[in-house]
């Protein structure tokens, strides 16, 4: 397995740095958290120019055509400054789970507009007893007679789900779990906007008899659950992207602080006890580099076997080490780490949300035990 970076790929990671550092500062994302939207649009369409909004999908619909690996550095890299643009939300979520499902013309619709920075999408599929079974849906989808079809029920923390120009909705059909796109500002739709724990922005969302044409249905009846079992492996190592690029950044802030804050009139980083625990951050966070890699690499595989293992470990090591990182480097600053003021909760906050969304640690333990080449040796 290749992990180095071509050419182009160290081009991309160094673009979207730079723009992060100069043009979306941390403190850009602590004004925009009291925002009605929490993210700019005029940015959004930026990064659509740019081209990152395109990099996973294909040339046909005005994509980059490259690989989850390009779309997972983007995300790294956004992670460093907190860009609070919808990226995991519109491209990783709705826009993949549309490029699998949708048709040529559901491409054009829908999928384009947003990789050009215009639109943005949101995926509508957990709900209050789902937890992480994708194939868990109340929400009805019942034939209207005429071709259509009247959905209703609820979904919740629908991420981006505020102000997403369309819906990527789950619904449980006669067929079976299916999946249709439904504009947000359709009769019957509700939005309740909610904050999450890392400052950004969900939705619940409620449909009560919304009518959709059979041009709204993406694919086959029955073929929901399928296409979000394999989006939910994107989201996952995704997330675990985006969360090695958080952990970076507090292993960088709690090193400087080590090498500035003073007691007893010395540097505390001249302390043996704490560079010790700064080394064994640098462990930890290369060790989730390295099982992000891995995930990154295999979440373009269509066998389900051979990419679930590299991503329900690298999940793990998500909830394991990432968030040990993300404790130490919270204690190490001391008083100040817990206050508002100071960007390193910040940064803990969303190592937490990433550590609950797409499967918590006992889901991927779970997941990872269950797969066939995890079985006993023979004796």
């Amino acid at each position: 397995m290749d992990f180095e970076l071509d050419q182009d790929q160290e081009m991309l990671a160094k673009t979207v740095a730079d723009f992060a550092k100069n043009e979306s500062p941390v403190e850009r994302f602590r004004k925009l958290r009291d925002d009605d939207i929490g993210w700019d649009p005029g940015v959004w369409r930026k990064m659509g120019e740019l081209g990152w909004l395109g990099v996973p999908f294909a040339e046909s619909v005005g994509g980059f055509g490259g690989s989850f690996v390009e779309c997972a550095l983007v995300l790294e890299n956004l992670a460093t400054t907190l860009v609070p643009e919808p990226y995991l939300a519109s491209v990783v979520l709705g826009g993949s789970t549309l490029a699998r499902a949708g048709n040529a013309a559901q491409h054009d619709a829908y999928l384009t507009p947003m990789i050009e920075g215009e639109t943005t999408l949101a995926l509508a599929y957990s709900e209050a007893q789902s937890r992480y079974d994708v194939s868990s849906v109340e929400t009805k989808a019942t034939p209207d007679g005429s071709g259509g079809y009247k959905l209703s029920g609820e979904k919740v923390w629908v991420l981006n789900g505020h102000h997403a120009d369309h819906l990527v909705v789950s619904a449980s059909a006669p067929g079976g779990v299916t999946l249709f796109v439904v504009p947000r500002k359709a009769d019957g739709v509700a939005v309740t906007v909610a904050k999450t724990i890392d400052g950004q922005k969900a939705a619940f969302i409620k449909l009560d008899g919304v009518r959709v044409s059979n041009e709204a249905r993406l694919g086959d009846e029955g073929s929901g659950a399928a296409v979000l079992d394999r989006t939910m492996d994107y989201a996952a190592a995704a997330a675990v992207a985006e969360g090695v690029g958080i952990a970076t950044v507090m292993l960088h802030m709690t090193v400087e602080y080590l090498g500035t804050r003073e007691q007893f009139g010395v540097k505390i980083g001249s302390f043996q006890a704490l560079q010790h625990r700064a080394v064994d951050m640098y462990a930890e966070t290369e060790l989730l580099r390295s099982i992000s890699m891995a995930s990154t690499v295999r979440a373009d595989e269509d066998d389900p076997s051979v990419r679930g293992g590299d991503i329900s470990a690298a999940k793990y090591q998500l909830a394991t080490g990432g968030i040990w990182v993300a404790q130490q480097s919270l204690q190490l600053h001391g008083g100040i780490g817990v206050t508002d003021e100071h960007d390193i909760g910040l940064y803990f906050k969303r190592m937490y949300a990433l550590n609950a969304l797409f499967g918590d640690q006992e889901h991927h333990v779970a997941r990872f035990a269950s797969d066939s080449s995890f079985a006993e040796a023979p004796a």
